[in-house]
């Protein structure tokens, strides 16, 4: 296992243990954009089969080869997608978790439909209310994770968020664990290389991390 592998793991596995949970239920989502062949390889032989990508061309330029010799592996999209990139996105990911609006719900259950396919999604939730994120409202949660689940047949599986980068990220979270309660959802994708351990005491299921795993990214 590489090191930097192997110590992201260790302290998930202690902000879980500390927060009275199983290390099993946290789950990490390396997040391999930008970063090649020759980074990532390492990663996949150390064992890791989960990974977050930011962008649909990048993904398909990197992991059908990886996925030849690695097929176990589980691909999140966790970057913002546009509606003329869905049918690809669907082919590629086994998870889209940035699900922000009707249109591109829509979009969705209709390639799901004329392709045959099932993917879990995430609702990204705008838990900041910041102008510049994507993500549906708050307020506005509720009745859109009703559009995917019961009018489009969206299989909601989880939430996302992204919460200001200044400031404690707790009160986010718990904002994004409460709307996950409501609507009766087990998956909270939150927590990132410099708030992950916040993000697992608050309920995260899945951590996005990045550069503690595989360094800084080329052009950073």
């Amino acid at each position: 296992m590489t090191r930097a592998l192997e110590k992201v793991l260790n302290k998930i596995a202690t902000a879980a243990e500390s927060a009275g949970r199983p290390p099993e239920d946290v789950k990490l989502v390396a997040v391999s954009k930008v970063h090649g062949l020759d980074v990532i390889t390492p990663v996949l032989e150390a064992g890791q089969r989960l990974f977050g990508e930011n962008r649909v061309q990048e993904a398909a330029e990197k992991w059908p080869a990886l996925r030849q010799k690695f097929p176990d592996v589980r691909l999140h999209l966790i970057g913002p997608l546009q509606t003329n990139k869905v049918r690809q996105a669907v082919h590629l990911f086994d998870v889209i978790e940035t699900v922000d609006r009707p249109k591109l719900a829509r979009a969705l259950a209709r390639i799901f439909e004329e392709e045959g396919l099932r993917r879990d999604v995430y609702v990204q939730v705008n838990v900041g209310r910041e102008e510049q994120k994507a993500g549906i409202a708050p307020e506005e949660a509720d009745d859109f994770i009703h559009l995917c689940r019961d009018e489009l047949g969206l299989t909601v599986a989880g939430l996302m968020c992204i919460p200001p980068a200044e400031g404690d990220p707790a009160p986010y979270f718990d904002l994004l664990a409460e709307i996950a309660r409501r609507n009766d959802i087990n998956i909270l994708s939150m927590g990132m290389s410099g708030d992950f351990e916040t993000a697992i005491r608050h309920g995260a299921t899945h951590v996005r991390i990045g550069t503690a795993v595989f360094g800084t990214r080329p052009g950073y």
